[in-house]
């Protein structure tokens, strides 16, 4: 029983100590900018395996050079309260729990209904899980984004939630966007507002008018599919339909 227990501390001082890590890190970032997130060197590393190049745009610039509209866009496409929540919206994520508990469970309906051995049903395409959806707010991302991998677990999701509620406790709003609209993938190897901004509109993000703002804000969740389709009539439909949202977006 007592190696057990001596583990069992041993595991309850490690934990402790990535905790008093975090909380250094977060703190340290109240002053300073962070040099790269946990993400970007992953994608740095996937791209440099596959390409054996590391194309890379960004540049930090203060919250003052960041557009308004753009950050208006990102809180109205993103996490429309932002600006008033402790870092977790817990009635849009249960609304997202209810989406995949549906999903779930309309997968396994459809998967039972096909009766295996069945010749006519054999030749179908096989049941496509369905898409987690997530409910995460402009926090939360920062902080798997900062932080952590993009493994699905209940540890690591766990561990997001200490981690965006010491942002949230160490670091004011607009600090906390910020950081998010500096680090935040915009393409391949486009992080941040102003790289995002002049790779796509040749301009400064202290200029993007309403509509490119929106455009990049409805880019955030899938980057690198957007910036292959820049024609897409989504992007431009939804654009529309955010940068008429703007007025209605708080501002830290």
């Amino acid at each position: 029983m007592k190696p057990v227990l001596r583990w069992l501390a041993l595991l309850a001082i490690a934990l402790l100590a990535l905790q008093l890590f975090f909380v250094t890190r977060i703190a340290v970032m109240a002053r300073l900018d962070p040099q790269s997130t946990a993400f970007q060197r992953s994608e740095a590393w996937r791209v440099l395996r596959e390409k054996g190049r590391l194309p890379w745009r960004q540049r930090w610039v203060p919250y003052a050079q960041i557009s308004d509209k753009l950050k208006q866009a990102v809180i109205a496409s993103e996490d429309d309260g932002f600006s008033n929540h402790d870092g977790v919206d817990w009635d849009a994520l249960e609304k997202a729990w209810q989406k995949n508990a549906r999903a779930q469970a309309q997968a396994a309906k459809t998967q039972a209904a096909r009766k295996p051995g069945a010749t006519a049903i054999s030749s179908k395409p096989a049941v496509r899980a369905p898409k987690v959806v997530g409910g995460s707010t402009i926090t939360q991302q920062l902080a798997k984004n900062l932080f952590l991998s993009g493994e699905r677990t209940l540890l690591r999701k766990g561990q997001e939630f200490v981690l965006t509620l010491l942002l949230e406790a160490l670091l004011d709003k607009q600090r906390i966007l910020e950081i998010y609209l500096n680090s935040v993938e915009w393409g391949e190897g486009v992080f941040g507002a102003e790289a995002a901004a002049q790779h796509y509109f040749r301009k400064p993000a202290a200029a993007l008018n309403a509509y490119e703002a929106a455009r990049l804000a409805v880019m955030l969740p899938r980057p690198k599919y957007f910036e292959k389709l820049p024609n897409s009539s989504y992007l431009a439909e939804r654009a529309q339909h955010i940068a008429g949202r703007l007025g209605s977006a708080e501002l830290p």
